[in-house]
């Protein structure tokens, strides 16, 4: 971390133009024609159905922002309910061509389109800040990432297998299949535009199942990129889909009709208990991870200065703006001032600005909506008598900067512990008896993840036991790498993403009963 020269963290130079690397992945979206014949690098972001990038048929369309200015970067087509009938009809063609394509040679192009994307990766992460606002190695790593998962995918399609169980009468059998589920309609968010998506492209095309994907219009070029690649890499052309439009429309839309056979989503929780409903009013199959609310307990046994130096990294990584991250602090009390400490002066040290810039430690928020949300909490906790150690304002007026911020005596009541914050706001709460804590840490619907930093080995034991939550990370920070299996409990979720089951929730079994 790089020392600022006053209390608040300061914005870093502005941006740079984020097309100012061109790689292979550039040149080749330039050859590529979209419907009306204009190269496809200014064209827009459009909707992508049965290999061809078209504006929507209405004409309708939404400007995309640069989060580091505020500023219009290109607009994104909707998909009109016509459109929308078209994407699906492709993907059902794409269903009968791509389930007859061989697990194997499923593995082989999920492979190369993950190593297209290795290849391309400076284009695909410069696209990826520009559109989302993180910072350039941050997303390196994300489009290293969403690679990783296309590959396992295909890893994973290469071991797919049936199993024969001996029947119970002379010379019968019965024969377990496994069958791609059929279309998918995916619903994925803004925060890791790629990565998210990749998980669901992996399970359901390594699973034989065609895919219609609707990113966030606010980030819509991340997912563009890697459809891209899975179309340059071999897969049927309408296996694959990328729509964008008003939420509630394309989701009820896909919901509805007979031919997408499930859903999947990663997002809030009152949207995907709205998208569940929606499904379980026609009886499909859901796969959601949805929001969390993380507490990290940090024990006194451990070292508090380097406890804290983890734990602002794990925090304000993407600007908070994580799932997975932590969000609620519980420090021990004989450690709570040291950790306090310097867990502040690290926060006000950070170097926030435009991700393009090399010396950006923390970018702008995603959007204006999250810097309107961080700023309600904010200052409801403020009103209701908590004390702001850093931060605690929007840095400037031009792009959606929020300064690192950490907040002490936050009562009870106040909104930032009981709704997800999303953003670089860090909560610290003092605890002497662990379990009102741990009451107080499984209060609330959030079971996604949660943290333990201790080196008391039975304590790890006792503590991951007790949390009620799907992801548990031990003294580091979480990520979620694809060979691990990663969901939500309570309200955060349904089944998993990921490890050895990633095709499972894109597979249904046949029970034939051979005589």
């Amino acid at each position: 971390m790089h020392p600022s020269s006053g209390n608040a963290a300061r914005v870093t130079n502005a941006p740079r133009d984020a097309e100012a690397q061109e790689t292979g992945a550039t040149r080749r979206a330039s050859s590529r024609r979209s419907s009306h014949g204009v190269p496809a690098s200014v064209a827009g972001f459009n909707l992508l159905i049965d290999g061809v990038e078209r504006a929507g048929s209405t004409g309708e369309s939404e400007a995309v922002l640069d989060p580091a200015t505020g500023e219009e970067i290109g607009r994104v087509a909707f998909a009109s309910l016509d459109d929308l009938d078209d994407a699906i009809a492709a993907a059902s063609s794409g269903l009968r061509q791509w389930r007859a394509t061989p697990p194997w040679e499923r593995g082989r192009i999920l492979k190369k389109a993950a190593d297209i994307l290795r290849a391309d990766l400076e284009s695909a992460a410069l696209a990826m800040t520009r559109e989302q606002g993180k910072p350039l190695p941050e997303a390196r790593t994300e489009v290293e990432r969403s690679a990783d998962f296309l590959e396992w995918g295909g890893e994973q399609a290469r071991r797919l297998s049936d199993r024969v169980i001996a029947g119970r009468a002379s010379g019968s059998r019965i024969e377990v299949q496994n069958h791609p589920t059929g279309v998918v309609a995916a619903f994925t968010p803004w925060n890791f535009p790629m990565a998210l998506a990749a998980k669901k492209f992996a399970g359901a095309l390594g699973a034989g199942c065609s895919i219609i994907c609707k990113p966030s219009q606010e980030t819509p070029g991340s997912v563009l990129v890697m459809a891209r690649a899975l179309l340059e890499a071999g897969v049927t052309p309408a296996a694959i889909a990328v729509v964008f439009g008003h939420a509630n429309q394309v989701s009820d839309h896909l919901i509805a009709s007979r031919e997408v056979a499930k859903i999947t989503f990663t997002g809030s929780i009152p949207i995907g208990k709205r998208l569940a409903a929606a499904a379980g009013a026609v009886v499909k199959p859901v796969t959601m991870e949805l929001g969390g609310h993380a507490p990290v307990i940090v024990c006194a046994d451990v070292d508090p200065e380097r406890a804290a130096d983890m734990l602002v990294r794990a925090k304000f990584t993407n600007a908070g703006q994580i799932c997975l991250c932590p969000s609620r602090f519980f420090v021990e009390e004989p450690i709570r001032e040291r950790f306090t400490a310097r867990f502040v002066a690290q926060a006000k040290a950070l170097r926030v600005g435009a991700g393009a810039d090399p010396a950006t430690e923390m970018g702008p928020l995603a959007n204006a909506r999250r810097l309107e949300a961080i700023t309600r909490m904010v200052e409801d906790a403020r009103d209701r008598g908590a004390t702001v150690l850093a931060g605690g304002e929007r840095i400037g007026d031009r792009g959606f900067f929020y300064a690192p911020t950490v907040l002490a005596d936050v009562p009870a009541d106040a909104e930032i512990l009981h709704e997800e914050p999303f953003g670089p706001v860090a909560p610290i709460l003092p605890f002497t008896e662990e379990a009102a804590m741990l009451a107080e840490a499984n209060g609330l619907e959030f079971g996604l993840a949660s943290y333990v930093v201790t080196d008391d080995v039975r304590r790890q034991q006792r503590l991951t036991a007790a949390l009620e939550y799907g992801v548990v990370g031990v003294n580091g920070a979480l990520t979620h790498n694809p060979e691990a299996p990663l969901g939500g409990w309570k309200e955060s979720g349904i089944d998993t993403e990921g490890g050895i089951e990633i095709l499972e929730p894109y597979l249904r079994t046949k029970h034939v009963s051979i005589q």
